[in-house]
This record gives structure tokens, sequence and C-alpha cells, in this order.
């Protein structure tokens, strides 16, 4: 028992063949001077071989597109109705396959064949900061052992696009889509890198920042300069009745910190929209060329050999007067043409899509299964939910949101995590707590004030962000760790409190890994890495409260990893425990049953996963309390933690414990 204490149509053909027409077109000149390098440099090749490996891959590019060219034609006519500017993104989507590397293209392929490779059982992520992590790309490719050795085959790399310094939004405002930051390395680092993840299984994602774009930003520029082509890339307006209606039905996103939804530019005399900060300038989707600009972009990106592109704010893409300008029909037309256009030039990619709304929201950002849309999508309710169950010890709403999950096809797939780079906003099922008694603005408060440790018995240390001291709402930070209490059992060195925070953090791991989807770790959670306070010294970080968990990773705290007894190495070896037995137990497929279980003890999550013959029953213990489990009868069953296969009819779990027992 003592790995669980540690661990505790025609027209449409006439234009599919305009659209092609002008895609042999587009594409001839731009691949002329490569064609005639890789003429010089493969002369010992027969020109024949040449020409038919050529003729093949045109051929297998117009297979691809004419699967899809009527119905994007379609979609783009509804949007824009012009047929030259779409006749120009098929050229371009040719473009940029001939560009592709082979190497690309044979990943394409096999991940074509295979299908879904992105939902297989081994898959595990973690999201860094690359500075943070290694210091720049060439530091991350050099850590690459070390992230084997955490079993991580999925790297969600933060923010590296080129954004101007202190205005930078965590580097969500883009001032060059096409430009690492200078300080982090270059886009031969990042292809080079991906191309040393793929050779070790390792999948490669980025952000997508498809909303905005840095007031830095080369379009911007000229329409700061009074441009009007670039202008109207953006939404101008002199007349400040405009963004004043505007304002009238657009929520505000940081009412705080930047208030309203636009920002005057007394040098121009106009306003210009900016849902965000000030600095970030909403992109209008209205206009033909900033869509066929972007998805350019896009292709660029993933021919650097990235795997899963995360589309930054999805909903909020398209605007419309009169509306909220969120989750409005032309979002999921244009993210419906991009996983066309995708599936197209380069099938191995995955959409992630960031929706960070109620489940009735993010659901439809699948599409269905006829017409996908994004791959993924995050499953942020769950998240915040879990840190609800943490503080209230009650399951019932983490059931009833589970419970809803559980009930969508099982084609969906969503990424779970326990945190993120991002701060933890209070977005439950408030009707349903009230119904409870637990009304929604007494209820924000007791939870920020649990994990800022002020309530009696709170073990959670960390800070609000983006309070607003009229209606008292807030968001919160901090490390997975320090919300469990292994900072302030570290501060107050008790050991006896330190040995509740690991249980409690790898029961809180264990629950993420039972849920269907791809579990994500934040880099330095592996080892319990808490909070960095030093921010608050650093004046470009110091207003932005969620940097307290955005800490550069403490390599001396991975070098104690292999001892077994130090916190690092009972959190490491406890995750790499469950990890292994994640990725080699059929009950964690990706299509197997999954339903919570009735239980009358509201700090007990009761969770069901069946395949292949055999069922699994995962409890959880959400409380400081231990708790005999009376499983549904008297039976062999196998504890996947310990190994031990025995005839089982209670289990006893002490506080924050939790259980996986196998029957079959």
């Amino acid at each position: 028992m003592e790995v669980r204490k540690n661990m505790a149509g025609k027209a449409n053909m006439a234009g599919k063949a305009k659209a092609a027409g002008k895609a042999k077109a587009a594409g001839k000149e731009k691949t002329a001077e490569k064609a005639k390098t890789a003429g010089k440099t493969r002369t010992a090749e027969p020109k024949r071989s040449a020409a038919e490996a050529k003729a093949e891959a045109d051929r297998i590019f117009m297979e691809r597109l004419g699967r899809h060219h009527d119905e994007l034609r379609w979609l783009y006519m509804e949007l824009y109705g012009n047929d030259d500017m779409f006749a120009e993104l098929c050229g371009q989507m040719k473009w940029y396959y001939d560009q592709r590397t082979e190497k690309l293209k044979k990943l394409d392929a096999e991940r074509e064949k295979a299908g879904e490779w992105y939902r297989k059982r081994d898959m595990l992520g973690m999201m860094m900061y690359i500075d943070n992590f290694a210091g720049n790309l060439r530091g991350v490719q050099e850590k690459l052992p070390y992230l084997e050795k955490c079993n991580v085959n999925y790297i969600h790399l933060m923010p590296f696009l080129d954004s101007p310094k202190g205005r930078s939004d965590g580097g969500y405002a883009v001032a060059d889509f096409r430009r690492v930051k200078p300080e982090l390395g270059t886009m031969e680092d990042l292809a080079e890198l991906a191309d040393k993840c793929h050779d070790k299984g390792i999948s490669l994602c980025m952000d997508f920042v498809m909303n905005h774009t840095s007031e830095d930003h080369e379009w911007a520029v000229k329409a700061r300069q009074g441009d009007g082509e670039y202008m109207s890339r953006y939404f101008f307006y002199a007349d400040p009745a405009i963004p004043q209606e505007y304002e009238k039905t657009v929520p505000q996103v940081f009412p705080t910190t930047a208030p309203g939804n636009f920002t005057y530019l007394p040098e121009m005399g106009h306003y210009v929209m900016t849902t965000f900060y000030p600095y970030q300038w909403d992109l209008n989707y209205r206009n033909p060329r900033v869509f066929n600009e972007m998805m350019y972009n896009f292709l660029y990106l993933a021919n650097q050999g990235m795997d899963i592109i995360r589309i930054d704010a999805v909903p909020y893409i398209w605007k419309e007067l009169g509306t909220s300008c969120r989750n409005l029909p032309q979002v999921h037309t244009i993210v419906r043409m991009m996983r066309m256009i995708g599936e197209i030039v380069c099938p191995g990619i995955v959409l992630l899509g960031e929706v960070v709304m109620e489940p009735d929201k993010v659901v439809p950002y699948f599409g269905t299964v006829e017409k996908p849309e994004c791959h993924m999508l995050y499953n942020v309710t769950t998240m915040a939910t879990t840190w609800n169950t943490v503080a209230t010890r009650d399951v019932r709403l983490l059931r009833k949101q589970m419970d809803i999950v559980c009930a969508l096809p099982r084609e969906y797939t969503f990424l779970n995590y326990l945190r993120c780079h991002d701060d933890i906003g209070w977005g439950l099922d408030y009707a349903t707590l009230s119904s409870w008694g637990m009304k929604e603005v007494p209820h924000k408060k007791y939870l920020n004030d649990y994990f800022q440790g002020k309530t009696e018995g709170s073990v959670s240390r960390g800070e609000l962000y983006n309070e607003d001291l009229v209606t008292g709402d807030a968001r919160f930070c901090a490390t997975t760790a320090s919300m469990c209490g292994v900072e302030s059992a570290g501060f107050e060195q008790d050991d006896e409190k330190m040995d509740w925070a690991i249980r409690k953090d790898l029961m809180l791991h264990a629950y993420m890994f039972t849920q269907s989807g791809i579990p994500m770790l934040y880099s330095g959670d592996e080892v319990g890495q808490v909070n960095d306070y030093s921010y608050k010294e650093d004046p470009d970080k110091a207003p932005d409260s969620r940097y307290i968990h955005r800490g550069r990773f403490n390599w001396d705290l991975a070098e104690k990893i292999s001892d077994r007894t130090s916190v690092q190495g009972r959190i490491f070896s406890g995750l790499e425990a469950l990890e292994k037995i994640r990725r080699t137990e059929a009950v964690f497929n990706a299509d197997a049953e999954v339903y919570t279980k009735d239980y009358d003890d509201t700090s007990v999550l009761w969770v069901v996963r069946r395949a292949e013959g055999e069922e699994l029953h995962a409890v959880f213990n959400f409380s400081d309390e231990g708790r005999k489990i009376w499983m549904p009868e008297k039976a062999e069953y196998t504890d996947l933690v310990t190994g031990v296969r025995e005839e089982v009819e209670t289990v006893d779990l002490s506080g924050w414990d939790f259980v996986w027992m196998k029957r079959g």
C-alpha cells in the first residue's frame, strides 16, 4: 500500500476547374526556383522518377481538394461572394502543399491512414513557456530526454511568435505570424525542434491567434498611417455612435484592467475595436483578404512541423452589430473552412479550439460527425468544477458536469487539465448551485477566499486576478501544488501536512487521467513546483498576477525526482505510475463507455469505465475524513495501483485518496 500512499455540384464543377487552373498557375512561379535547385542537387535521380513523384503528389492534392471543394466553395461564397479570392485561396493551398517537406507529407499519409491518431490512450501532454522551461527553442530540444522521462508525447509551446515587450498579453498580441521572438530563436530552430520531436514520436502544439493582431503588426502600422486597404482589415469608426452601439450588446472581457471594446486613436481621429487589450486590434473577417491571409499564416506554421494548432479565442472571431459578438454562426463557417483547408494541405494537423464558455456553447465547436470543425476542445468547465469540489467537499456539481460530457458522442475529444497558463474563472452552473442554497456572488467569494488560504482549514495559497472591487468578482491563480497545500506545508515544515498535500495532488491527477480525452500537465506540476512571487519584481509582469504560476522551471527540483523520499520524487513517481497504468490498460481507451455511479456520500465521486470486457471502478474521496467504500458486489478485483488481485467487498480510503479497481 506504500505506492498508494505516495500517489495518494455544375457551377461548382466549373469553379473547381477554374480553381485548379489557378492553383497550378499560382504555384508555378513560386516553385520555379526551388525546382531549379532540386534539379541541380538530384541529378543522379532519373527525370522520369521525379516527374512521377510530382504527378503522384499532384494527384493526392487534387483528390483531397476534390473531396472538399464543393462545400468549401459554397461556404466561402456564402460568406464572401468573391470567386477570384476563392480561386486565389485554392492556388495558395497548392503552393503551400508543394512547400511541405516529404517527411511531413509522409507523416500526413500515416495519420490519414491511422485516423484519429491523437486519441490514443498513451497521449500525454505538457504545456510550457519556452523561456521558462529551457531558455529558447534549442534549449527545449536539449531537454527532450527529460520530457521523454516524463512520458510526454505532446508538447504545447506557449506563445512564441514575435510580440512587443510590455504589450504582449503573454504573447497573444502577435506582431509577426512568421517570426519567432528573437530571444527564443528562429523559424529554422522551430522546424528543427519539430523534426527532432517527430523522430521521438512527440507532437508539437502552438497557439494561433486569429481574433486580433498586435498594434505593432505590419497591417496595423499601415492602418494607423491611414491606408484604407489596411484599415479595412480592422474595425475603424470615426463616428463614436457606432462603437457606442456595439457597447450596448457586447460584454467586456476585462472590465477592470481593460474596460470597453474600443480604443480611441487621437492621431487618426478613429476608434478601433479592441475586445481584449487596447494594443490588440480585432481583425475584420468580413474582409476575405483577412481570412485568406490568416489561412496562409496557418499553413505556413503547419509547414514548420506543427501538429496541433490551438485556435485562440475562437468564439470572438466574427463581429456583428446588435449582437454579443460571441459564438455567431459565421464563426462556425470559418472554423469549418479551416478544418477543410487543413485536410487538403496538411491532414496530419489537429485543430484545438479554445472555447472558454459553458458546455452548451462549447460543444457546437466540434461541428457534427459529418461536418466536423475542431478536433479537440478544452474541458474548461470540468476544470473549474473540479476545484469547486475541492473547496466544497461536494461532488454533486462535478458529477453533473461529468454526466453531460459522458453523454456526448465518443468521437468528441476533450483536452483535460487541472490548470493552465491562464486563471481559473468560476464559470460554474450557478442555477444548479442556487437550488442547493449556494448563491453566485457569495459562493465566488468563498471560493476565492478558500484558495487564497483565508478560510479555516484551507491549505491553498494563491492570488486573485482581475478583481472587480464593485461586483466582488475575480479569478484565481496558483500552481496545482500550491493549491493542494505543498507550498503551505513546506513553509510550515510540517511533514504530516505535506503527506496530505501530495496525496491530494496525486488524487486530482488520477481523477484527470480517469476522464475521457487527453490529459495535459503544466510544466512544473510533475515536480510539485509552487507559486513564484518574484514576478512582482518585474515591472512588465507585476500588474498581472497570472505570472505567479508562470515561473521559471526549477531544474534543481528535477534533480530530486530519483529520490523517492523527496516531495519531488514522490509526486513524479506517483504520476509516472498513473501514466503507465493509463497507457497499458484497455479501460482507458478513448472509445470506452464512461459514466458516473450513484453513491450516497456527496464527498465521493465514483466513475466507471468499460472497454474490451473489462470494467474500472475509479473512486475518489474529496474529503478530509476516511471513507469505507462498498463495491457493487463482493468479487475479484485488481487494484491497478498496487497490482494486488483479490476478492474485495469494501475498500478503505483515506482523506483525499482514490482507488482504481478493475474487474474482468
